[in-house]
């Protein structure tokens, strides 16, 4: 197998000719009906002009290729992705409920919901899933970067930069585009691994295949990924619910802490038809399922949340949930008089979070009054929670050329896009959410408990662990939006690049919005040049933000509580005073350069600042001490604590970007070194009260400040050298994971220091098709600090590591081998 050297942020491509495919990178092959020549089509993410490459953009592109992603080591696409360009961040979480399944995915320190996918130039749907928990992206419904299989990746592009005026709401930090494959031939691969600790084992098969034919291509995507649990407690010495020592009382482990299971199935395509001439028609998508399992907090003996006659020695919770994912994009593209191209397309998404509990209970069932007399004295232990659905359908119809100013060709780009997203909640079973099995709060139900002044517990209602979705969470809804846009670019000399794009977006509910992007370039000359941009960006609520709603049991002080999370546009909101969602505006400037030295040697530098105004955040769980009307309010709808989703803060994000690459040879052999290097910092720079009942300090207070300004690295690094000589190839990388900083559930500010971790792995090609490697990610099996004393009662009882945010997890070393046959 021959492996070109790898530049990080640097594509080099021959055109035979170019097309555009609207506003991306697009390599694939189409034939030519009437004359049989291939047509290949390439441009670059952040320019609509054809064949611009990514050395000759105004703003800086990372271009990670299909061969990297895999010497990662990694089976999943968002965690190859991490391993490979440091601006982009996926952090591991642990009894975080589905966000220990679809995690978080940030580029440039931002939220998930702030930066824009695509797959093949076209927008991706989001996730259905809201991050409601304490972790990255709290309040933010994302991107499930994990649903697309790594055999089906081409390359991916990644935009450091602001571009909704290009490409529309949600791209303030950037995008991010998923070219898939579409080549002839194919590759059957199979992987397995585990962690040094013998768990967490992983067992993936991929199979790709293409076919070109007289008038298109096919190219299609198989792939099966099963992943083990891993568990890093450590025995509980205290307790949170009840009593958690064994009967004899000793320390035993209690929780798991650590990845959830994950069985993952895929199957994607990509296609194109030659219609006649230049006219082709294109599809692609892809289905993916994923079942998951993970826990929530041990219910111990003693306490009125465990039923002793089921669970004598207390129980742990189990989550089980199922992600199913659908895509498909069907477009048409072409020719127009005087060499103009046209492109029209209709993507359409969906996403669906389905939650089961199983191993719990619900105690207001099991000591729900008999008519009779006495108690029922039975409950389910499992039960359906409840799904969530998102819908994506979006048409767009671009057109671009060139007209002739000045005996300069102006480059030109327009479009229209139009959007429809829906959001639905689907009711989990009565036993999952309901106060004994009527609902009826009027009927006292108590537990065989009492509390410190001698009187008798009522009994929680909905199924522990995870209540369903009940009745008032059901929500069926939609919205329209609509968006035009224009992009020029044009040489005002040979050396000097001036670029702009204005966009008009409205949204039937949040607005509407005009968004503007100034980009220049100079070349000092062949080897220097430099670059900067300006751009106003925004990002409009999501549905998901505007609809979500759930009651579930949260820590808040340390203690379990019943807390709401309530849509804006509910009757309790407006009881509180919280306003509507309105979108989130942005400012951006970056300035650059790149400078190439004559031995290969390629550096590019960026700097950035990003001002984001109304940010929407999810408050802080508030309890009756915010006032007495909001207590009232609460006691009213029997609730122990509230969240909201509000425009809350405002922000400020400044970065830089490093990025060098150099060819050499070695040893008879070839090696590429890369190094990246990533600094930022974010600041909150106000908060803002949205409720006359509720001081802006209480809405978003220090423990959510810290995780925006401190909970991602602020530092984040990668040197990596990939060396081959005839059948070996060595790949060796170094990450560098900057401090992180929190202090949800105890009140207690905790930083977990910087870290290096080493990747390597070793290939060899047995035949021209026929390739092993062997690796370890992790090598030297570093862990995050450990959270002490100050993580009292958590780090008592079984938080070794604490879980509110780590970057590379809590997993660590993991070695695997891995096989690949091309044909």
């Amino acid at each position: 197998m021959t492996r070109a050297p790898f530049k990080l942020g640097f594509l080099t491509a021959s055109l035979a000719a170019a097309f555009m495919a609207p506003g991306i990178a697009i390599a694939q092959d189409a034939v030519n009906a009437e004359t049989g020549e291939s047509i290949e089509r390439i441009v670059t993410l952040g320019s609509r002009v054809n064949g611009r490459t990514a050395t000759e953009s105004a703003s800086p592109i990372d271009i990670i290729s299909a061969d990297q992603l895999v010497d990662t080591g990694a089976t999943e696409l968002g965690k190859a992705l991490q391993m490979s360009a440091p601006s982009f961040n996926f952090s591991s979480t642990t009894i975080s409920d589905g966000s220990d399944i679809i995690r978080p995915a940030t580029l440039r320190g931002l939220n998930p919901d702030q930066v824009l996918v695509l797959v093949n130039g076209k927008r991706r749907h989001q996730q259905a899933l809201v991050n409601v928990q304490e972790t990255i992206g709290k309040g933010s419904a994302g991107y499930d970067i994990n649903a697309i299989p790594i055999t089906a990746v081409e390359r991916v592009e990644i935009l450091r930069d602001g571009a909704a005026a290009q490409y529309g709401s949600d791209a303030i930090a950037g995008v991010i585009n998923i070219t898939l494959k579409s080549s002839e031939g194919g590759s059957i691969s199979a992987e397995v691994g585990q962690t040094y600790e013998k768990d967490g084992e992983v067992n993936t098969v991929g199979i790709n295949f293409g076919k070109e034919f007289d008038k298109g291509f096919f190219n299609g995507t198989l792939e099966y990924r099963d992943r083990g649990m891993t568990n890093r407690a450590s025995p509980a010495e205290a307790s949170l619910i009840g009593d958690w020592l064994s009967p004899s009382g000793e320390p035993v482990v209690r929780l798991h802490v650590g990845d959830a299971d994950s069985e993952n199935m895929y199957a994607w395509f990509n296609a194109g038809y030659s219609l006649g001439g230049t006219t082709e028609l294109y599809a692609f998508g892809g289905i993916s399922n994923r079942d998951g399992g993970s826990s929530g907090f041990f219910r111990g003996r003693d306490h009125q949340r465990t039923i002793e006659s089921i669970y004598p020695d207390g129980f742990l919770p189990k989550l089980e949930t199922e992600a199913d994912d659908q895509s498909l994009a069907v477009g048409v593209r072409g020719d127009l008089p005087n060499a103009w191209l046209w492109d029209a397309s209709v993507v359409y998404g969906k996403n669906e979070f389905g939650f089961n509990s199983s191993n719990s209970a619900n105690t207001s069932w099991y000591y729900e009054p008999h008519p009779d007399g006495g108690i029922y004295g039975e409950t389910p232990t499992e039960a359906f929670d409840g799904e969530l659905v998102f819908e994506q359908t979006t048409f767009n119809f671009d057109v671009n050329g060139t007209v002739d100013v000045a005996n300069e060709l102006l480059y030109l780009a327009l479009g229209v896009e139009l959007r429809r997203d829906g959001y639905q909640i689907n009711q989990g079973d009565p036993v999952s959410w309901a106060y004994g099995r009527e609902d009826d709060r009027d009927i006292q139900i108590l537990t065989p408990y009492v509390n410190d002044e001698g009187e008798p517990i009522s009994a929680e209602p909905g199924i522990q662990g995870f209540p369903g979705f009940g009745p008032r969470q059901v929500v069926d809804a939609d919205r329209d939006s609509y968006g035009a846009y224009v992009d020029a670019e044009y040489y005002v000399t040979p050396d000097f690049l001036l670029a702009g794009a204005l966009r008009y977006e409205d949204y039937d509910i949040a607005g509407d919005n005009i968004s503007g992007k100034l980009s220049a370039r100079y070349d000092i000359d062949n080897d220097f040049s430099l670059r900067g941009t300006v751009s106003t960006g925004f990002r409009a609520p999501g549905v998901q933000q505007m609809y979500y709603s759930q009651v579930l049991t949260n820590v808040v002080g340390g203690t379990l509580v019943e807390t709401a999370t309530i849509a804006n546009n509910d009757e309790i909101a407006q009881q509180f005073g919280i306003k509507e969602l309105e979108e989130e505006t942005s400012e951006s400037v970056s300035v650059g350069l790149i400078k190439r030295f004559n031995n290969g040697f390629d550096i590019t530098i960026d700097a950035y600042q990003i001002n984001i105004d109304d940010r929407i955040v999810l408050s802080e769980p508030l309890q009756a001490d915010v006032g007495a009307q909001f207590a009232d309010i609460l006691e009213d709808n029997q609730l122990g604590a509230v969240q909201f989703f509000t425009n809350s803060v405002d922000t400020k994000t400044t970065g830089l970007d490093v990025i060098a690459s150099y060819p050499t040879e070695l040893m008879e052999g070839e090696l590429s070194l890369t190094a990246a290097m990533s600094l930022m910092n974010t600041e909150v720079e106000r908060v803002n009260s949205v409720s006359s009942l509720i001081d802006g300090d209480d809405i978003f207070n220090d423990t959510q400040i810290l995780r925006l300004e401190e909970g991602q690295p602020s530092e984040k690094a990668t040197i990596s050298a990939d060396w081959t000589r005839n059948a070996w190839n060595v790949n060796v990388a170094f990450n560098y994971f900057g401090a992180v900083e929190g202090q949800a559930f105890t009140g207690v500010k905790k930083e977990w220091g910087g870290k290096w971790l080493t990747d390597a792995s070793v290939g060899y090609d047995f035949t021209d098709n026929l390739n092993v490697r062997i690796g370890a990610n992790n090598l030297f099996d570093t862990y995050p600090d450990e959270w002490g004393s100050e993580g009292s009662p958590f780090s008592d009882a079984g938080f070794k590591y604490g879980w509110e945010t780590f970057p590379f997890g809590i997993n660590g070393g993991y070695y695997y081998a891995r096989l690949n046959y091309t044909f």
